[in-house]
């Protein structure tokens, strides 16, 4: 079998003697090497993110694999994205991160690659570069946190963060509670241990068939997760002798499976963006609408924070990803293929149905459907997201006074001034925080509901923004508003006082301003001044789609299949 790898290392001219003489260095016995494949090991190893602390003992057991299975296992760096401390988002990072991977991908003697990611960014990014590169891959996750406790109480990343600094808000928790609150949170490495986007995201590549089955849920440097690992590093020197690639699983059926499986977990919001941009570089005609389309008939089941009260582990132990698709099997397009080089059907054949607990079968849900609507109308022409399985029922209809934010800036300075003019009717909107006008649309969507209301006892209120969600987050949140305001999207001309109109059942979102009105409005609108003029910021706002396109960058995103083929470099002196 001819492999990539081959044209650096099997050449017997000066080229072959540098490239071999390269991995001499690495204390390759290269006087052995019969044609072996070469496994790349992407790892986003780094102590910027937390997340990800425990991938250099996965690297560990990847190439452990690899030799086994007699590969030759070659480990590179590649960006971390944490949005724990990444400003103003990972989200304006994970087209670099995609970029970066692939062209490693490209330029290097690498015949399959293992991903190793954490945080939620991470794994999208690098399946986007598997689907650009299409060399065979398996995509391996960090796994969930430990979960911390405070006063007997077990605490969800983020999800308990986010209820518990409400409390102090309101001055039911004192800042020395709130304190012990932190402490208790950070009980561990890992991503976080609730239904968030990290959680969402490992989920999603297990159910188009790119991550090994039930390899998402295991704790964070556990020996299962070792174990995993090592199985992983065997298998991919399997499927590179296969010529088993991301076009053979990345199809409209993968896609569609994952969208189910996205409904049943309640799961997080972002994964709607990272779909969108993954099809599209996948090639596969993906629209938003296809998101509503299956969100009709299938309801919540997994019973996790922020929709229910348990966490990740409470899933692992319930058989996590392969029984919650146990229960979706009569739905799913079980033909679809995954790393194994089984078809869901045969990998599904020997899973129990899992007994009661975290996972719930169709007939006794956590939620009923849709778990997730996309919204349309004059306020969201090309669409909005909203996560109904944690929202509030009383407001899925409703219509009230817009109060506008101009900024993420304008929201912090204002949104505790106990002078505001807000009641539990208005609408709260915040603008300028989408793709090209934050940059990076950050996870900025779920407004805090403001100090005074908060201490009235206000729990809930309609929210919406061209910004998005962290997956740890809840309530009556309409986001990915598209287009967004920074390129004139209706959400540019709202103004304090306009009433809007939300009607869930409808799918629809108005701002109820008459025509005339913004058409005046529009034509003396003009687009925001950026402050970023160089660097990454400045190609990401000139090139980034919007919100219903998955926000790749356009020059990445193939229009046909001439553009989609990976052209491999020509292996010539540096």
């Amino acid at each position: 079998m001819r492999l990539r790898s081959h044209e650096w290392l099997r050449g017997r001219d000066e080229l072959g003697f540098q490239h071999r003489g390269a991995l001499r260095m690495l204390g390759l016995d290269m006087d052995r090497y019969e044609g072996e494949p070469v496994v790349g090991i992407a790892s986003s190893w780094s102590e910027l993110n937390p997340c990800d602390l425990t991938l250099r003992m996965t690297a560990e057991a990847v190439k452990t694999g690899v030799r086994r299975a007699g590969g030759i296992p070659l480990e590179f760096p590649v960006m971390g994205l944490g949005e724990d401390l990444m400003k103003p988002s990972a989200m304006m990072y994970r087209n670099l991160l995609a970029m970066q991977v692939e062209e490693t991908l490209r330029a290097c003697p690498l015949d399959g690659v293992v991903l190793l990611g954490g945080c939620d960014k991470t794994i999208p990014a690098q399946l986007m570069a598997a689907a650009s590169a299409d060399l065979p891959a398996i995509q391996l996750n960090a796994g969930p946190r430990p979960a911390g406790a405070w006063r007997g109480r077990r605490l969800g990343s983020g999800t308990d963060l986010w209820r518990l600094w409400d409390e102090v808000r309101s001055g039911r928790l004192v800042e020395e509670e709130f304190h012990e609150v932190e402490k208790a949170l950070a009980a561990g490495p890992g991503a976080c241990n609730v239904m968030g986007t990290a959680s969402t995201m490992a989920a999603m590549a297990e159910t188009l068939g790119v991550m090994p089955p039930g390899t998402g849920t295991p704790p964070a440097g556990s020996a299962g997760r070792l174990r995993d690992a090592e199985s992983s590093g065997k298998r991919i020197v399997a499927m590179i002798a296969e010529d088993l690639r991301p076009s053979r699983l990345l199809t409209p059926d993968a896609f569609d499976n994952a969208i189910r499986a996205l409904l049943a977990l309640g799961g997080s919001t972002n994964a709607v963006l990272h779909l969108l941009a993954l099809a599209g570089r996948a090639g596969v005609d993906l629209p938003l609408r296809r998101f509503d389309v299956l969100s009709r008939d299938i309801p919540c089941l997994v019973d996790l924070e922020p929709v229910g009260v348990g966490l990740v582990d409470d899933f692992e132990s319930a058989g996590g990803v392969p029984a919650l698709l146990k229960n979706l099997e009569p739905i799913m397009a079980t033909d679809a293929l995954t790393v194994t080089g089984r078809t869901w059907r045969e990998e599904l054949a020997t899973v129990e149905r899992p007994g009661p607990g975290a996972i719930r079968p169709l007939r006794d849900p956590v939620a009923a459907s849709p778990t997730l609507a996309v919204l349309e109308g004059s306020l969201a022409p090309n669409g909005g997201v909203l996560k109904v399985a944690a929202a509030t029922p009383a407001l899925l209809r409703h219509e009230g006074p817009a109060l506008v934010f101009d900024s993420y800036a304008d929201l912090r300075a204002r949104i505790d001034d106990p002078d505001l003019e807000v009641t539990a009717e208005t609408v709260l909107v915040l603008r300028h925080a989408g793709p090209r006008g934050a940059p990076g649309m950050p996870e900025w969507g779920m407004i805090p509901i403001p100090k005074k209301l908060q201490q009235a006892g206000v729990r809930d209120m309609v929210r919406l923004s061209d910004a998005r969600m962290s997956g740890t987050g809840f309530g009556t949140v309409v986001l990915h508003v598209a287009p967004e305001a920074a390129v004139g999207g209706p959400l540019a001309l709202v103004r304090t006082g306009d009433r809007i109109a939300l009607d869930t059942p409808a799918r629809r979102l108005e701002l109820l301003v008459p025509d005339e009105e913004l058409a005046r409005r529009r034509a003396r609108w003009r687009p925001p001044d950026s402050p970023h003029h160089r660097g990454w910021p400045r190609v990401y706002i000139d090139t980034v789609l919007q919100a219903d396109e998955g926000c790749d960058l356009d020059f990445l995103r193939p229009r046909d299949a001439a553009a989609r083929r990976f052209v491999p470099p020509e292996v010539g002196r540096s």
